[in-house]
């Protein structure tokens, strides 16, 4: 570990559109033949029948053992149903919204699209404003004048507190500095805000203060994020209320309050990514990390423990990245155990806190600033289709 002087460091940022036009990153990227990327980049409706539609069939089917063990009252069966229901759509905000977002899942576009939308509304997800944070999270990865998705340094917290949440029920954990609405009750709140066309009133919290930002350089998009947050709230309210008047209360639990159930297993990976690593840099295996994970974490987090693999080659589909890390793993760190990331991660925190200008820069082979790859390539530079239509970040 070497400290990185002043790095993070907030102030006041200078507008995005200002940032766009000053601002050119020179990535680098372990070298791969042009004609391996181009086989690994294509997209497969097979493939993506099987990512996408098997991670909602185990959701279909784990909310119908939870309705039937509920008309059953068979309440141990049921609780242990509900926190894997919960286990399984806590996948779906972030993660499968991700890669569905990045619209390289399926080769069908209207397949990519359906599946996005049905993912986000199960768990109330803002496809919108998330396409638009999530381009600058890929153009400008972790340099904080124009990504702010992630705002380092973030904290590996394991709070009893909320633990306990992540572990039952997510109802009260506060947004903070990565991009999320928080836990059940800040998600409603919020989004019902939105749906009435208010900007943020709470810029004091940095991933809220950042949406701001997001939404004055991208009113198109912020006017399609109020259109879906009207949906949700139309959706949920009317699930809610078939509920009450049915009195099969259980339907609500399956369908608009799973993907707060259970949310450890998205916090202890997705937490990984950019914890505790430097900003600035132009060498993704210095501000991103993968992870190893066993085949099923890998399924049901979109075999994003490829992280640093995804960065890098942002249009290569999910389920080609394991191949791809094969293709470049000699110029890459060797990935952690999800145990040996976080204990990184505290590491990392606990020095923060006597020294806030510290970050873990991970050591790489020396073959960096050696790349071979063009910057005018448009399949090395694809980030799929991810950025919102006309923007100019695309």
């Amino acid at each position: 570990m070497s400290a990185i002087t002043s790095q993070n460091v907030e102030h006041s940022y200078p507008p995005l559109s200002e940032v766009r036009k000053t601002l050119r990153v020179k990535w680098y990227r372990s070298p791969i033949s042009h004609e391996r990327l181009r086989e690994l980049s294509a997209r497969s409706n097979t493939k993506g029948w099987i990512q996408a539609g098997g991670h909602v069939g185990v959701y279909l089917l784990l909310a119908a053992l939870t309705i039937l063990f509920w008309s059953q009252q068979a309440w141990i069966a049921f609780v242990i149903s509900l926190w894997a229901l919960g286990f399984v759509a806590t996948f779906f905000k972030g993660t499968a919204a991700h890669e569905l977002g990045h619209g390289t899942v399926f080769k069908s576009r209207a397949l990519n699209n359906g599946f996005l939308h049905a993912v986000c509304l199960i768990s109330w997800w803002d496809p919108y404003d998330y396409g638009a944070s999530h381009t600058y999270h890929h153009r400008y990865t972790t340099h904080l004048h124009a990504d702010r998705e992630n705002i380092l340094p973030l904290s590996p917290s394991l709070s009893p507190l909320l633990l306990l949440q992540l572990c039952t029920l997510n109802l009260f954990s506060k947004p903070n500095r990565n991009f999320s609405k928080g836990g059940f009750l800040w998600n409603v709140y919020l989004t019902a805000r939105t749906a009435l066309g208010e900007r943020s009133a709470h810029t004091d919290i940095p991933s809220q203060e950042w949406l701001e930002k997001l939404h004055d350089d991208q009113p198109q998009a912020f006017k399609q994020s109020v259109r879906w947050s009207r949906i949700l709230i139309v959706f949920h309210t009317g699930v809610l209320l078939v509920s009450i008047l049915s009195g099969w209360w259980v339907l609500s639990l399956v369908i608009s309050v799973p993907s707060f159930i259970a949310n450890i297993g998205s916090y202890l990976l997705g937490t990984t990514q950019h914890c505790g690593l430097i900003t600035n840099s132009s060498d993704f295996r210095k501000n991103t990390r993968s992870i190893k994970l066993n085949p099923v974490l890998r399924f049901f987090y979109w075999h994003m423990n490829w992280h640093t693999e995804h960065h890098m080659y942002a249009g290569v589909p999910c389920y080609n990245l394991k191949a791809l890390a094969n293709e470049i793993e000699a110029d890459m760190p060797p990935p952690k155990s999800v145990l040996g990331a976080w204990k990184e991660m505290r590491e990392t925190w606990l020095r923060q806190q006597s020294d806030p200008d510290y970050a873990m820069d991970t050591p790489v082979p020396e073959t960096a600033n050696t790349s071979v790859m063009s910057a005018d390539d448009d399949i090395i530079n694809s980030i799929g289709d991810l950025a919102p239509k006309g923007s100019e970040i695309r």
